[in-house]
């Protein structure tokens, strides 16, 4: 990993200075700052993130989010206390989603009966679709 700039100064002149429990020791050679650099962490594409926070906002749980991307519900939770997602509340319906490829929502779409009486968004998953649907609680 090549480091452009010292963290301290922004001074782009440093030089290797050593090794440091397995990690590249660097040294600043305006204002003799040493430093080492951190693991950057595994980077999650920007596309999953943006799913996630959606299916939040339409009502799935943390759990259930994990379970459609395969992203741990405890990121998924982090990147909403991150983007300060407040969830709207959903008290006389609930969410159901099931996912299709091409044709079996080609399929689904055809049948009017399963059309109304409820809301329901269809977004990308990947290749697949997710259909969320909401239906007004039987009392």
């Amino acid at each position: 990993m090549e480091i452009l700039a010292c963290p301290k100064c922004q001074s782009a002149t440093i030089v290797k200075s050593g090794v440091i429990n397995s990690k590249q020791r660097y040294l600043c050679k305006n204002c003799n700052y040493f430093f080492t650099v951190n693991k950057m962490g595994k980077k999650i594409d920007d596309y999953y993130v943006t799913k996630a926070l959606q299916l939040y906002l339409e009502g799935l749980s943390f759990r259930k989010i994990e379970r459609i991307i395969g992203v741990s519900h405890v990121t998924v939770s982090n990147w909403v206390k991150e983007f300060k997602i407040k969830k709207p509340s959903h008290k006389d319906y609930h969410p159901t989603y099931k996912i299709y490829n091409h044709s079996e929502l080609i399929e689904y779409l055809k049948n009017k009966d399963q059309l109304s009486g409820a809301g329901m968004i269809i977004t990308e998953l990947g290749d697949k679709f997710m259909l969320i649907k909401w239906e007004r609680f039987k009392d």
